[in-house]
């Protein structure tokens, strides 16, 4: 039995706020930046679902050679300590390429790098939680990270918003284009670079990994991926993570110009502008209903089950886009994402313990690092596709980005399914 330790659960906690704000930075920014260089949906698409490309290949590769790493310093925090100090130049760099006026391709190279160096430590930080924590109190941790994870989002998103707002006063522009004419773009950046690099040292220095179990018989890589194949209750979850992630990423991703086309009519770079400072309240209010949703869906995970507090999030996000096929204001489009946050707090909240809760029923805890992994590909993967399919769904609708919506919660409830019929995994008490 592994002791429930509320040191280790915050040191993971800030290690997931750090690298939140980390994302924040490039989903509220990088998209209106991006709009700099071209009006495609399809090319800022493209250039944004790299970090899905990446994700997809690094976590399981890392994460499964994090499993058999013999080192004094533990299975997962050398991987953290390089992936945070790398990831924390990388933000520097991408403020920096676009001051200095580099080429769309240098641009997106840079954030190619950012993203690279991210995803350097994915899958150790996400094993760090089962590799500490007792199957039967996951939830409440898991609550606790997710938590911060999203406050991180709720603070970049925040600092931008109030950042931007002094830059119009400023200069008298709008939005992302104000920002830039000022000193105040550099500070997200430089803060972010700090949160990245200053949590990697912490938990580097702070928090000790436990002895690393023996594994008396390693699966080969094929053998591990082959195993997720086999095993249906390891591919239902995956699966289903993955449209939901799709769905999410939908949103994500092309925020500004479903924003603008709705409140304008289209998605030009003048209107993407304009409605960037919305766009970054309305994320920072997303990631506020996101926190109310988060403890209560631990909770509800190690209480009443786990098919229960998934489905239950899943539906709760999948409703309000549904309506957003109907949204037209300002007014509903808020209303719409404050439901739509709680129900993906309870889901973000319910899904991460789930591959540990799977690896301890098949006493396979020795390949935390592996397994999820892979759970952090099926949540990149969603960025690939939802960029480069989102974004050519979108531009032949002609620039109707409203169609994201329906298509959406369609995939949201196409994985609900999935989770109820996964057979181990509920767990005995």
């Amino acid at each position: 039995m592994k002791k429930f330790s509320w040191k280790v659960v915050l040191g993971l906690a800030l290690l997931g706020f750090s690298r939140s704000v980390g994302w924040a930075l490039n989903k509220g920014l990088s998209f209106p930046l991006l709009t700099s260089y071209s009006r495609s949906a399809f090319i800022k698409g493209t250039i944004l679902a790299s970090e899905g490309i990446i994700g997809l290949i690094i976590p399981p590769l890392l994460g499964y050679y994090s499993d058999t790493l013999k080192s004094r310093y533990g299975r997962r925090r050398p991987f953290i300590m390089a992936g945070g100090l790398l990831a924390g130049i990388a933000a520097l760099m991408i403020y920096t390429a676009y001051s200095f006026g580099v080429p769309l391709a240098g641009f997106a190279l840079t954030l190619a790098f950012f993203y690279l160096s991210m995803h350097l430590y994915t899958a150790q930080f996400r094993a760090l939680m089962p590799d500490t924590i007792e199957s039967g109190q996951r939830g409440k941790a898991s609550g606790v990270i997710t938590l911060f994870e999203w406050a991180g989002n709720l603070f970049l998103f925040g600092l931008a918003g109030y950042l931007i707002a002094k830059a119009v006063a400023v200069t008298g522009g709008e939005g992302i284009k104000a920002l830039a004419q000022t000193p105040y773009l550099k500070i997200p950046f430089i803060i972010t670079a700090i949160f990245l690099i200053g949590a990697a040292l912490f938990v580097y220095f702070i928090i000790r990994e436990p002895k690393a179990p023996e594994i008396e018989e390693n699966e080969g890589l094929f053998e591990y991926l082959k195993s997720i194949v086999e095993n249906r209750d390891f591919l239902k979850f995956y699966a289903a993570q993955t449209l939901w992630w799709m769905s999410f990423e939908f949103i994500a991703i092309f925020l500004y110009g479903i924003l603008a086309y709705i409140l304008y009519g289209s998605a030009s770079e003048a209107n993407v502008k304009a409605v960037t400072s919305l766009g970054l309240m309305l994320m920072a209010l997303f990631n506020v209903t996101v926190l109310i949703g988060a403890l209560p869906g631990g909770i509800i995970y190690d209480k009443l089950g786990r098919r229960l507090s998934i489905i239950l999030g899943g539906i709760i996000f999948a409703l309000p886009q549904l309506w957003g096929w109907f949204i037209s204001s300002r007014t509903e489009i808020i209303i719409a994402l404050a439901i739509a946050g709680i129900g993906w707090g309870i889901l973000m909240a319910a899904s991460y313990p789930v591959i540990g809760d799977l690896l301890t029923k098949f006493e396979r805890e020795a390949f935390t690092g592996r397994y999820y992994g892979f759970f952090e590909a099926t949540r990149s993967l969603p960025v690939l596709l939802a960029g480069v399919i989102g974004g050519a769904i979108v531009d032949l609708a002609g620039e109707n980005y409203r169609i994201l919506f329906p298509i959406g919660a369609l995939l949201v409830l196409m994985a609900m399914p999935m989770i109820w019929m996964m057979k181990n995994l509920e767990v005995e008490k």
